[in-house]
């Protein structure tokens, strides 16, 4: 059952009509009655959180009031989403599932950790290779808490006109003062990168400037999420305005088959050939590895088929290899004389 200092945070939360902070509760006695064993009564209250929050996206007559909605000129820099996603979804490295699950905790409990005059981690660096799991760290972060995620438009905010790049930037800041969510910039090298870089411009400068100044100044409830897949260019004034860097890799041939499994389901050939299928995931994201297998489990449904063909499967794991082999090497730099550079 919930414990008693949940009780009086729902009865609070509902007082004060925050939904955010009553739907984070809930969850936490929905996770509290999974760890007890109760499984089916832990789904029911998951399934009614998330019927709440569809009604209030939606606003549906006498229901709540839409969570959150950009309006105006911030529609274009942000684009809202009320993602479902959960920690269970993820194949994560043990150390960056405890560096999460540690987020979680802190975030659920984030008024009694403001009591005491402390902060709860909410600044976060995402580093690592493409479709290694950064995005879906977003989303799942967002669903857990029960609270919106919002993309940050880097195209719409960065502009040519001098000064007004970071005008939208302070539109964006306010809006996470002004509504409780997960901020995600993406592609962060964008206007993070080191000032006094030969390419360098002055808008830039002045952008990243700005966002060093912001982000230091903000004090709100919000998570702020910046991922980029190149650390090596980053200022170096960013790292120590973010409360954690999470670090992601490529996975381990034992996570690539944990990854295949979970995707598969129902359709597991049977035997799976586990060895040899972890042998042709060797240098793929997760993101690749997903994408071979529902095209494998596609050709299934197409054909009205039970199961996925190992074989199929092993082909579709290597065509992603080679695509994946092509693009690194078209994207090597090149040096004057015409060779790759390291």
């Amino acid at each position: 059952m919930a414990s008693a200092d949940q009780l009086k945070a729902l009865v609070k939360s509902h007082i004060s009509r925050d939904d955010n902070q009553f739907y984070s509760v809930a969850m936490q006695v929905a996770a509290h009655e999974a760890k007890a064993g109760h499984g089916k009564l832990a789904e029911e209250l998951r399934d009614m959180i998330d019927a709440a929050k569809t009604r209030s996206v939606s606003g549906e007559p006498g229901k709540l009031v839409p969570l959150a909605r950009p309006r105006g000129e911030l529609a274009n820099l942000l684009d809202v989403s009320y993602p479902k996603n959960r920690l269970a979804d993820m194949v994560l490295d043990p150390v960056v599932l405890e560096q999460l699950q540690r987020i979680m905790k802190e975030q659920r409990l984030h008024a009694r950790i403001r009591e005491h005059g402390l902060s709860p981690r909410r600044k976060l660096l995402l580093v690592g290779p493409p479709g290694t799991g950064k995005t879906m760290t977003a989303a799942v972060l967002a669903g857990e808490l029960g609270v919106p995620l919002f993309l940050v438009r880097l195209d719409s905010l960065i502009t040519k006109f001098m000064g007004e790049t970071a005008a939208k930037l302070r539109q964006v800041f306010d809006a996470v003062t002004d509504v409780r969510g997960v901020y995600f910039f993406d592609e962060f090298d964008a206007i993070g990168s080191q000032r006094g870089l030969a390419n360098d411009v002055g808008e830039i400068r002045r952008v990243l400037n700005s966002f060093l100044q912001m982000i230091e100044r903000d004090q709100s409830t919000s998570l702020i999420l910046a991922a980029t897949n190149h650390p090596e260019i980053l200022d170096y004034a960013l790292f120590r305005r973010f409360d954690d860097v999470i670090e992601y890799h490529l996975p381990t041939p034992e996570q690539a088959m944990a990854l295949i499994r979970s995707r598969l389901g129902t359709y597991a050939p049977k035997p799976l050939p586990a060895k040899a299928l972890a042998a042709k995931t060797v240098g793929l994201s997760f993101a690749e590895i997903r994408r071979a297998v529902d095209e494998s489990i596609k050709e299934v449904v197409m054909h009205e088929g039970g199961r996925v063909d190992a074989d199929a499967l092993g082909r579709a794991l290597l065509e992603r290899r080679r695509l994946s082999e092509k693009l690194e090497k078209n994207n090597k730099p090149v040096n004057h004389a015409g060779s790759s550079s390291r």
